[in-house]
This record gives structure tokens, sequence and C-alpha cells, in this order.
């Protein structure tokens, strides 16, 4: 049974930060791979930062070729809309979870606001979480702080963001050293976040 970290984000674009995060749970945790789950665009939402969604799983595809351990997921893109975590792990769960185990990876600011996601005591009955370190606000609900379920990995802490690198590289700032390279090319030659 293959133990897979589903790593959630808009990834807009994937960086260096999301990239040693997963690295670090696929090596130094007992997940055998994680998955980057790309985020679809909202279309109840639309957001002029947020890429389309194909250029945005490119980038993750990009990023993550050379890591066996870490793979591209567009899973999301074809379940209903608004994309609720719980329904994601269930689609999932049915369609690998024969030789599939699935764990949710989440920056400790998540796990601070994890009591507000729908039927979050589903997934805590149902499903581990490998919780990385993150410099945030707020206190973290006591039942969260020794639950047999959510583990807590020490991973470095990141504070690259995708937003700063947008809004610098929109700005002319170079933040090429932040990106995967091939990412950083896929980026740069089809023009994205420039002014």
């Amino acid at each position: 049974m293959k133990r897979v970290g589903l790593y959630f984000g808009t990834f807009n674009p994937i960086h260096i930060g999301h990239m040693i995060i997963a690295n670090h749970m696929a090596e130094f945790s007992d997940l055998d791979e994680v998955w980057f789950v790309v985020t679809p665009q909202s279309p109840f939402k639309t957001k002029k930062t947020l890429l389309d969604n194909h250029h945005r799983y490119q980038m993750v595809f990009e990023a993550t070729q050379d890591y066996p351990k870490l793979k591209p997921s567009k899973i999301e893109f074809d379940l209903p809309q608004p994309n609720y975590t719980v329904h994601t792990l269930a689609h999932l769960d049915e369609k690998y979870g024969e030789d599939h185990h699935f764990c949710l990876i989440m920056g400790e600011d998540n796990l601070k606001g994890f009591h507000k996601w729908k039927n979050h005591d589903v997934i805590l009955e149902n499903y581990d979480l490998y919780v990385y370190p993150r410099i945030s606000a707020g206190a973290l609900e006591h039942r969260f702080k020794q639950h047999p379920k959510i583990h807590r990995v020490e991973a470095p802490i990141m504070e690259i963001s995708s937003t700063f690198i947008r809004k610098q590289h929109a700005e002319g700032k170079n933040i090429r050293l932040m990106l995967p390279e091939s990412v950083w090319k896929y980026m740069d030659e089809m023009n994205f976040y420039r002014k």
C-alpha cells in the first residue's frame, strides 16, 4: 500500500518553497510520494492574477519531472465546483484506493483554520494530516494538539510566496532563483505575470 501525501494549492506559480516542503515530506516522513493537487480556478470568482488551470498544471509537471517521488495531479479539474477536500479525497479513494493510502499535507496556518473546513471531522477520522511549520498568528484548537492522526514534520520554514514572486516579477525584479529552472523557462517564454 503506497502512502501518498496530497499537497493542495493553486501553485501560481510553483516555487522552490513548495518543492522543498514536498521533497522533505517524501524523504523524511513515512510518505512514499507527494502529489501536487493543482486547485482549479473557481468559475465563481475569476482572479486576474490566477493563470489558467493547464498552465499552472504544466508548471507543476515541469517542476516535478526529475523527481520520481513528486507527481503533478489535475484530479480536481474534472470534479464539480466548488472543490471541497472531503469530496476530492472520496474521489481519489474510489479511483486509487485499492493500493493507495491518501494523507493530507498542510501548513500549520491551515491547521489553525481546519475546524472551519467542510466535514473536517470526517477527514480527520479517515485520513492522516502531515503538518509542516509556518510562521502564523492565531491559536491552534486544543483537540488538534495531540491528535493521533496529526503528524508534525519538522520541515524547513519557507517564507517564499507565489504572490511575492508575481509582484516582484511584474516590477522587473530577478526572481529566477526562487523557481525551479524549468518553471522559470516556461514562465519566461509564456510571458506570465508581467505588466
